[in-house]
């Protein structure tokens, strides 16, 4: 009697928590919260709430903290010397004569960079300079915001800032091996997704200025020319992890000493100093508050970890068993990710991840591609990701137009990627 009563509390919790997150709630409060009262619900006692929901899931999270870190840096570096800037300023020369192929262009370039740069500041940095070459060629806001930020997303399948970040519910795996083949794949799976939907939008798409954001583009930044060859710099934490086996944090690294040789602010031990100053401040500023929340979510996997035994026979009777028909839930009700809903694990989806993965009932292998595709769709067309409110503030597109054009193409493409996490990884 006393577990069913349990278990009914931490579902009316649960459910409240959902409510809460799409009525616009802050998260990291929210996520607090929930570890104290799933703490208190579950009648967990007073020194393993200390030990085991506070203090070892927080210190257990910072090597993921110190990739986090060090991602964070290396996109902040790819924006400082100008190798980002440079990268967009290319397509801008084919976009009067060849609309379409500089969209496409502009897609690919989006998801070169942010393969590895990370975070708001990078996603304003990058946008001021590609949503007004997008607008002045002839797309119309309408598809270019969505194009754009849905190609930041399908670079996320390869971030390692973002990869990071879900490891803290399935720690046991790796950014390397059959994941990164997975994660190349689901990226070009995105990525020729938003070149079909170009396609299929290119009589929308007419080429010469148009005045939809002509100011943004007469006051965009200059940007700084640097060597083409610094052009593959963003791929280069992958190459190194792919051919050589490096860990994330030797393959950031040296690919942050070569983005500073190869731009010139090696030149002097002065300048070298000022700028890596400059930059490590910003990569940690972008990402504080970031980190702030993340501890917070791992204290309430902590909390929903311990109660697991609650939910397991509710579980039992609700959840297959079968990774397909788990894969094909997932394709179907991908859009509860929107919103920070109960698939979205950086949001309600906390609760549904933290309980799924300490059942022990699938490989957190298949576990993890899962979670993440459906997140990532938030990620690319989501109204709470703060980098599509950004976009949308700065052209001026309504969120119903964002969502009407983007949401049903994230849904197939998603839809898409989970049924790839079953072939990678459901056997």
């Amino acid at each position: 009697m006393t577990n069913i009563i349990i278990s009914t509390l931490l579902l009316i919790t649960f459910l409240a928590f959902i409510y809460y997150i799409m009525k616009g709630g802050n998260l990291t409060v929210g996520f607090f919260i929930m570890a104290v009262l799933w703490s208190v619900i579950g009648l967990i006692p007073f020194n393993t709430v200390m030990q085991k929901v506070i203090a070892e899931p927080a210190l257990n999270y910072g090597p993921t903290i110190i990739y986090i870190i060090f991602g964070s840096w290396f996109g902040r570096v790819l924006v400082e010397t100008g190798i980002a800037g440079s990268i967009s300023a290319q397509t801008e020369k084919v976009g009067r004569k060849a609309p379409i192929l500089a969209t496409i262009m502009i897609v690919l370039v989006t998801v070169l960079i942010f393969s590895s740069a990370y975070g708001v500041g990078s996603v304003m940095a990058i946008g001021v300079i590609l949503i007004p070459i997008l607008l002045s060629i002839g797309v119309p806001k309408r598809l270019a915001i969505p194009i754009f930020t849905m190609a930041i997303g399908g670079a996320m399948y390869l971030n390692v800032v973002l990869f990071n970040q879900i490891k803290a519910f399935f720690p046991s795996v790796s950014y390397s091996g059959k994941y990164l083949m997975f994660g190349i794949t689901a990226m070009l799976v995105q990525t020729v997704g938003i070149i079909i939907f170009i396609l299929i939008h290119r009589r929308q798409i007419k080429g010469g200025a148009i005045e939809e954001l002509a100011e943004a583009k007469a006051g965009a930044p200059a940007v700084p020319r640097v060597n083409p060859i610094t052009y593959v710099i963003p791929l280069l934490p992958v190459i190194f992890n792919l051919v050589f086996k490096w860990d994330a944090i030797p393959a950031l690294l040296l690919s942050t000493l070569i983005a500073l040789l190869l731009t010139g602010k090696m030149k002097t031990f002065h300048g070298l100093v000022d700028f890596v100053n400059q930059t490590t401040v910003r990569a940690v500023n972008d990402i504080a508050g970031l980190i702030i929340f993340l501890l917070a979510l791992i204290m309430f996997v902590g909390a929903a970890t311990i109660n697991v035994p609650h939910f397991k026979g509710l579980i039992e009777v609700i959840l297959p068993h079968n990774p397909l028909i788990l894969a094909l839930l997932f394709a179907v009700l991908a859009p509860l990710a929107l919103f920070r809903g109960p698939l979205h694990v950086w949001g309600a989806g906390a609760a549904t991840a933290s309980v799924l993965a300490a059942t022990g009932y699938f490989n957190p292998m298949f576990l993890l591609p899962l979670f993440y595709t459906v997140s990532i769709m938030a990620v690319s067309i989501d109204l709470t990701q703060s980098w599509n409110t950004w976009a949308l503030t700065y052209s001026k597109l309504s969120s119903k137009e964002y969502l009407k054009t983007g949401v049903p193409v994230m849904w197939i493409i998603t839809a898409v990627n989970v049924m790839l996490v079953y072939v990678f990884f459901g056997h």
